[in-house]
């Protein structure tokens, strides 16, 4: 993709808040590196939520969101506008974490905080006149954490994030159709996980 043409796109009349990621990105890259902190604040909670699902340890997220954000700042001179700032930014918190995991030999377990939000398993679809909201959503967290992660990460960004096929294959490094394959084994093996108790 091209780097988007000036005229229009950085827009001094529109607050900075407003503008588009794009917008910010030339800004930034043109002196204008106060501009940084609207992307942070843009994107700091899905990087945060990427990080507990990763780690499912919240005294690690402040710190390793630190440190994404400030290799997302040394790396932004350098940004070609050739994905998304969304999916690099992705990819940059995949990859630092990845890297954290090997150092730390972290067990890799996903939380699922955003079960109503997948495409295929409602919480409506359990028997909740035998569990609560809260025991629902526990029983789903460890049986997600069954599943290997090759199988367990797409599922977190597609179902979890909403993020497209494409945005995850270069989230993840690997070809749509592998995201396919990964998504579909992987949505059937929690199901299987979670059938004793599905209505």
């Amino acid at each position: 993709m091209p780097k988007p043409a000036v005229i229009n796109i950085v827009n001094a009349n529109i607050p900075h808040e407003q503008k588009s990621d794009d917008a910010l990105i030339m800004l930034f890259q043109s002196g204008e590196q106060a501009v940084f902190r609207y992307l942070v604040e843009r994107y700091q909670e899905k990087v945060r939520n990427i990080i507990y699902s990763i780690f499912n340890d919240t005294d690690l997220v402040d710190d390793i969101s630190q440190e994404i954000f400030i290799k997302v700042y040394q790396a932004l001179p350098k940004f070609r506008f050739e994905s998304s700032f969304y999916t690099w930014v992705y990819r940059i918190s995949v990859n630092k974490c990845r890297d954290e995991l090997r150092k730390k030999k972290v067990k890799r377990f996903f939380s699922f905080h955003s079960f109503e939000k997948t495409t295929n398993l409602k919480i409506e679809n359990f028997a909740v006149t035998t569990f609560d909201d809260e025991n629902i959503l526990g029983v789903i967290e460890d049986s997600l954490k069954k599943i290997p992660e090759k199988f367990r990460m797409p599922i977190i960004l597609k179902d979890i994030d909403g993020m497209s096929y494409d945005e995850i294959a270069e989230v993840l490094d690997c070809e749509v159709g592998t995201v396919k394959s990964r998504l579909s084994r992987g949505r059937t093996m929690l199901k299987e996980i979670l059938m004793p108790i599905l209505v």
